[in-house]
């Protein structure tokens, strides 16, 4: 929604190997990590790698309806995932300038 103030990183290129995606989060003026649930494992990762690293966490399932007892990769459909995430997207633009966050 704001690619000429963002930058999306991919969790494998920045954290199973020292590239240069793994500076941009560590130098990062601002860092917001979307979560696709509530066990974080990308967040636990990063701070593995990055200790003193303190992005601001959004659970992303958190803030959709859906049935939770979905599991599996292909139980949603493409067109269901693609309104969630347009959800996800708007109310975390929506809620960065209540957490001292900008876009």
């Amino acid at each position: 929604m704001a690619p000429e103030k963002t930058v999306r990183i991919c969790l494998g290129g920045a954290f199973s190997k020292n590239t240069g995606q793994r500076d941009l989060v560590r130098n990062a003026k601002e860092l917001v990590a979307l979560e696709g649930c509530f066990i974080e494992c990308a967040s636990r990762m990063m701070r593995g790698v990055i200790p003193d690293l303190a992005p601001r966490v959004i659970v992303a399932d958190s803030l959709y309806d859906f049935d939770r007892n979905l599991f599996g990769i292909d139980q949603m459909t493409e067109e269901e995932i693609k309104t969630h995430a347009m959800t996800v997207a708007q109310k975390v633009v929506e809620g960065l300038p209540d957490a001292g966050l900008s876009l």
